[in-house]
């Protein structure tokens, strides 16, 4: 139960950092789209942030299903910058295709659906890129492992000279 719950956290915290990096590039979509359709711009603008946000928080947690099921048990240092940014468009591509099926912005395939599912596509390929470089960066940061014992742990050189109070 607890794999199962830990995974579910997983796939919300990546769905809310999707969520955060998709709202500014819906609004700046929704800035060139009121722009080149004569659109009112603030409202479309507005209205695509929030639109992308939700799509972004739905494009992470499906990156995350889909990445657990192709690769498994594999941990983010064992898999390569390619196929995981191959995972992150497949990802965005179903995202798109099941905003568009849906008819999000209209019954159809229009030009603004074309340009939801392309983008989102795009937007699932460069999250992901995003995602495994701070996963590296964070895992070359992560503390070490436990187990050791606090009196083993100790000062060295300098630090160990100004704290005991023989500064040279």
């Amino acid at each position: 139960m607890k794999k199962w719950l830990r995974r579910i956290r997983g796939a919300i915290g990546m769905g809310l950092t999707w969520a955060t990096a998709w709202a500014p590039v819906g609004a700046l979509t929704g800035w060139v789209t009121a722009t080149l359709f004569g659109f009112p711009l603030g409202r479309v603008a507005a209205n695509y942030a929030v639109m992308f946000s939700v799509l972004g928080f739905v494009g992470g947690t499906i990156f995350t299903t889909v990445l657990g099921l192709a690769e498994g048990r594999r941990r983010f240092d064992q898999l390569s910058l390619p196929r995981f940014v191959v995972w992150g468009a497949l990802g965005g591509l179903l995202l798109g295709g099941l905003a568009v099926t849906a008819g999000l912005l209209g019954s159809g395939l229009t030009l603004l659906g074309a340009v939801i599912a392309g983008a989102s596509t795009l937007l699932g390929a460069g999250s992901a890129a995003g995602t495994l470089v701070m996963a590296r960066a964070a895992g070359d940061h992560a503390l070490p492992e436990g187990g050791g014992d606090v009196a083993d742990a100790a000062l060295a050189g300098e630090g160990a000279r100004r704290l005991i109070g023989n500064a040279e």
